[in-house]
């Protein structure tokens, strides 16, 4: 059943101006049915102002009518909405990571080690992924930071700023806006990887070194076996 608001205000409104049994009310305002009792007779909720209902589109006058017609009946309520309208089109916006006090004195070694392995990572990746500020990154990459003469570029993992799964996945897309950009400008980066040796030049490949001859077989006979050697 859904909840009203004000459930002892609108009991005491139902008491005064319905012909509602205290049964019903106590179910319709989700109260104890002696608390209802007490709330007629003054001892509960004295000085409070009943509140109409209807007039706050919690109830149908007709709801009221019917039950005061058949005791049996409880009377239903209003549904209510009380959720923020928003616009379904625009996204919730994501807070920045929160770093604990104790490792903040550590993001610079770690946006240091990320500038100087994964330059291809955007400053905003880097701020979502540590918790960092734009201006702090442009700092440590012109070397302009107060720290910089005592940073140490250290894996943001090892220093538990980051899982390595959120690492992976952040050089992961930023590789691949680079390679659209490269692809874009028409820029081909070379990769050191071995040649085919289909595409290898006649040259470059050493020749196989040519197979000794093979010597005549000599066949044994008893005669030579036991016939005196004539060299020497």
């Amino acid at each position: 059943m859904t909840k009203i608001l004000m459930p002892k205000a609108t009991a005491v409104w139902l008491i005064d101006n319905t012909g509602l049994t205290f049964e019903q009310i106590s179910v319709f305002c989700d109260l104890h049915l002696l608390e209802v009792k007490g709330i007629a007779d003054g001892d509960v909720a004295a000085g409070i102002r009943g509140a109409d209902p209807i007039a706050n589109g919690q109830l149908k006058r007709s709801e009221i009518e019917r039950a005061e017609g058949d005791s049996s009946y409880n009377m239903v309520a209003e549904t209510f909405d009380h959720a923020p309208v928003t616009n379904p089109a625009r996204k919730k916006r994501k807070a920045p990571r929160y770093t604990p006090l104790s490792r903040r004195q550590d993001r610079p070694d770690a946006i240091a080690w990320i500038v100087r392995n994964h330059p291809e990572v955007a400053d905003s990746q880097i701020s979502k992924l540590i918790g960092t500020t734009k201006p702090t990154i442009g700092a440590i990459r012109d070397r302009t930071h107060w720290k910089s003469a005592t940073i140490t570029p250290t894996d943001p993992v090892s220093l538990g700023l980051c899982s390595q799964i959120e690492l992976d996945e952040m050089v992961k897309i930023a590789a691949e806006k680079q390679a659209k950009r490269d692809a874009k400008a028409g820029i081909v980066r070379e990769e050191d990887t071995l040649a085919p040796v289909e595409d290898a030049a006649p040259g470059d490949t050493p020749a196989a070194p040519a197979p000794e001859p093979e010597k005549p077989a000599v066949e044994h006979t008893l005669e030579s076996l036991f016939k005196p050697s004539t060299d020497g």
